[in-house]
Order: C-alpha cells, then structure tokens, then sequence
C-alpha cells in the first residue's frame, strides 16, 4: 500500500505526533502496539488487548494512556459489548512514527519512507555504482534519506535528530556483513568495502539510529511480518534473484541470521566443481551458473539451477515453503516459479514425500528489500525482537 505525501503533524490526542519514540521500546509497549496494528482501522478494545497480552487491565490501561498522551493511539469508536456499556476501541495512529528504508544494489539505490502500519509514503529512485567509492556511495544514501523525509516536520537540515517521528534508517545491501555491528565484509564483486562501518558512517552523517543488514535478510523480515507465514508457513525461505544471488532464511517465524549473521550466502554454494568461476573465487557457484544461464536467455535452464540449489537448502533445514524475488526473477516469474517447483516436486517424489514444498513469487518485488529494510527499524516496536 502506498500513500501519495507524508501525513505528519498532530493527532485527535494530545501530544505531537513521535514526540517520545523512546517510550515504545519496552517489552508490554510492544506487545501493545502489536495488537493495534493488527487491528487496523477497526480498533481493539482494552479488555481484548489484556486478553490477548496477559497484562493486567490496570497495566493496558497505563499502557494505552501513555500511547495516547504521546499520539501513538487514538479512539477509534465504541463497540457493542456482551452485556455493559459499549467498550472504547482504540486504534494506532500510523503517521506518528516513521522508518526510511533503503535498498543499496550494486547499480541502483532505492529509498522509502514508511509509516508505522507499513505504508509507503515516499519514495525515491536513482542509478548508483557501488564501487565509485566509501565517499560517493555515503552522499547518494544521505541525499536520498534526507529527500523522502524532507516533508516531515524537524526536517530540512542536514542532521535528521529534529524529526521527531523518524525512527531512524535501515540500510540493505549484498552480502556478506555483520549485522550486530554494521560493518561490511568482501561484498562479492567490491572487495574495496572489506571492514568498512557503514551504520557508524551513516549514522553520524544522518544524526540518527542507523541499522545495516544484507538485502535478503531484509525482504525476509518484511515478508515475515507481511504475511507470508499465512501463505507459505513460518519457516521459509526468501531467494533474490537480482544482480546476484542470495537468500533470507525465516525459521519459526524469525529472521535466522547465524552464529555471525552469516547464514544466507545461498549464492556460493558449489554444485558443480569444475563450474564457471564466480566473483567469489570459487568454481560453479550456483549464483554463477544461475546467471550466467539467464544472460543467455536460457531462462528454463537458469530456473532448474536455482531449483536444485533451493531443493538442497529445502532437504537441509526442511522449511515450509520458498518465496521468489529480485529483478532477474521480476523479467519471468512464471518461468522460475514453474522450473523451481519441478525441482522440488521431483525431488519430493523420489524422497517419498507426502506433499510438495510450495514455491511463490514474493509480492512488490521491486520494494521488497526497501520496505523490508525499512522494518528493521519498526519491527521491534512491535516486538520482532529478532530484527
């Protein structure tokens, strides 16, 4: 879903919208404003939000007084009760808080400005190498920040602290990276990014909290917190087909990011050792056999490779279901969809199976990342502590 323009200033409630962030960020807030955003526009009452979280109505009560008082909530009507007085339903005020996402690709940044509901509200595209440079990558992404965000009240300055309701900006590019502290490592095909701290770079650049994870693990969250786990379960996997290959694991629900958020490097698994070389160093990655199969228009034939690396991935963690995405997959979806699911489904007969893995095109492919990106800030307010 995409809104036109920014929707920040003040809510029905006292208090300036996104005045206090800061007050969400505890554990019965997040379970809180979980419930309220899954209630949408409808509301939810305090007796079903104690209910639901196993708080005390005295502490929902505290809860949602402060969530008010801030313009993190507002009433959203009464409904009909089951004997008493109708209940006051409450619902969440998305434009009190905001997130930006942005998609770093190795020739294309993308920016999105997000609402606490997930609603896009701006966005901004433009062409970028990622090997011109530390100094030109770090001024596209701040320009680009501060641009989606520049109808925002605070905004306007280059430091983005004034902006009351912004959370701060999550940063998605390829692998591989660390996570916990936001700094690269050989990026497959820029090894001049090896060691470099892009949160710590961009934060002080931007003057707020930023969070840095690998394209993949980005669309994975925004797909775990999407909806996905209602179509394909919720453990799955999210591979990108792009300019290269990888892939975001989402085990019970949660973003699996391993022992040193490494887990995903789908791309340069070897399935055929004396293979094309790969930007990696190796041999017959699948990543290289994959696109190189597809740059020849062997479409059908890049489909069956990347079908026997996911039913690798498939027999090792045993998941729910597979999620296709990236602009390579964008150019033919049914082509990959269809090639990707025979794989498995052969795969599946042989090994006596009693039902098939389910393969799915991933949806806003071409926002996946940049939304998702965007989640790794929002999602914890929500209680995805695994963001």
């Amino acid at each position: 879903m995409k809104r036109s323009e920014p929707r920040a200033g003040t809510t029905g409630d006292k208090g300036v919208a996104g005045a206090n962030l800061g007050l969400v960020r505890s554990h019965n807030t997040a379970l809180v404003l979980g419930l309220l955003r899954d209630a949408g526009a409808e509301g939810i009452s305090r007796l079903e939000l104690a209910e639901r979280t196993g708080l005390t109505p005295q502490a929902v009560s505290k809860i949602t007084a402060r969530l008010r008082a801030e313009g993190f909530a507002t009433e959203a009507g009464r409904r009909a009760s089951t004997g008493g007085k109708p209940r006051t339903v409450l619902r969440l005020v998305p434009e009190a808080g905001h997130a930006v996402g942005v998609h770093l690709d190795r020739d294309e940044l993308r920016a999105v400005l997000v609402e606490l509901d997930g609603a896009v509200v701006a966005e901004r595209r433009a062409e970028l190498d990622l090997g011109a440079g530390a100094e030109a990558v770090l001024g596209a992404v701040c320009a680009a920040v501060r641009d989606v965000v520049r109808g925002l009240p605070g905004a306007g300055g280059e430091d983005l602290a004034g902006v009351g309701s912004l959370v701060g900006a999550g940063v998605a590019l390829p692998g591989p990276l660390d996570h916990a502290r936001g700094v690269l490592h050989r990026v497959t095909g820029f090894p001049e990014w090896d060691g470099f701290p892009l949160r710590d770079a961009l934060a002080r650049r931007l003057g707020v909290p930023v969070v840095v994870d690998k394209d993949t693990n980005a669309a994975a969250l925004g797909l775990a917190v999407g909806g996905a786990p209602e179509v394909v379960g919720r453990s799955f996997a999210y591979l990108h087909l792009g300019t290269g290959l990888g892939a975001g694991l989402v085990i019970d629900g949660g973003v699996h990011r391993g022992a040193r958020t490494g887990a995903g490097e789908f791309g340069h698994q070897v399935i055929q050792l004396d293979g094309p070389p790969c930007e990696c160093g190796n041999r017959g990655c699948v990543e290289a056999l994959c696109l190189g199969a597809a740059a020849r228009g062997e479409l059908a034939e890049a489909a069956r490779v990347l079908g026997v690396a996911a039913g690798n991935l498939v027999g090792l963690l045993d998941i729910d279901g597979v999620l296709l995405g990236g602009r390579t997959v964008a150019d033919a979806p049914d082509v990959y969809a269809r090639g990707v699911a025979e794989v498995l489904a052969a795969r599946a007969r042989r090994e006596g199976a009693n039902e098939d893995v389910p393969v799915r095109i991933a949806p806003r492919a071409g926002h996946l990342v940049s939304e998702g990106a965007a989640q790794l800030l929002l999602a914890p307010l929500f209680g995805r502590g695994d963001a």
